[in-house]
């Protein structure tokens, strides 16, 4: 795929994400794991909440987020768990076009309003997308659209909390953590995957 990491970048990177979580000095109390994807590898940490991170591995904050979770929660170690395994089961079944919307519990790392947003964007349907002032205003506060968009770019669980749906309002993509070819990707795929009935409310040219 165009602008997509190398296998020797891609293997570079994962290594050094893996040596940073071998490396872990706290109390083990939170499980990851690397999930395969057309999209490439992505890292997945659950605790006994749900789960906690879902990010490609070249996300810019991947380190960020890693360090704000062993604060909040405790060390990190490559391991079974539950959630996690029922995400792979449920990642695989979306990627393959079987699946829409998931069923986990997730729990991510935030403040208030950021969860306000995130929840939000659980709300848009495969297949829909929306603006930023959409989704102010859908919050109440039309005011607040550049933290709603500082809020937006904060999400640490990709696809399952679709940030990607999330566009400009003149229907231009605009910035994705995840890498906009990824972001182009992801819904053109929903495009083809939604529901007739909501699919044909999605109005960006060039997909297909």
């Amino acid at each position: 795929m165009q602008n997509a990491m190398s296998p020797a970048e891609s293997a570079a990177v994962q290594a050094a994400v893996s040596d940073l979580i071998a490396a872990e000095t706290l109390p083990i109390s939170l499980a990851a794991q690397w999930l395969e994807t057309p999209l490439g590898p992505m890292l997945a940490v659950a605790g006994e909440r749900g789960l906690h991170i879902l990010e490609f591995l070249d996300r810019a904050i991947l380190s960020k987020e890693l360090t704000q979770l062993r604060r909040a929660f405790g060390g990190v170690a490559f391991g079974p768990n539950p959630v996690l395994t029922a995400l792979a089961g449920q990642l695989a079944e979306y990627f393959d076009g079987a699946r829409t919307d998931f069923d986990l519990p997730l729990a991510p790392v935030g403040g208030a309003f950021h969860h306000s947003v995130w929840t939000a964007l659980r709300g848009i349907p495969i297949g829909v997308t929306c603006s930023y002032k959409d989704l102010s205003l859908r919050l109440g506060n039309l005011k607040a659209i550049r933290a709603v968009a500082q809020a937006n770019g904060a999400n640490p669980i990709s696809i399952l909390i679709p940030c990607h749906r999330v566009i400009g309002a003149d229907g231009t993509l605009v910035g994705y953590g995840g890498k906009l070819w990824r972001k182009r990707w992801l819904l053109a795929h929903e495009q083809r995957h939604a529901p007739a009935e909501t699919g044909a409310q999605l109005g960006l040219p060039g997909f297909g």
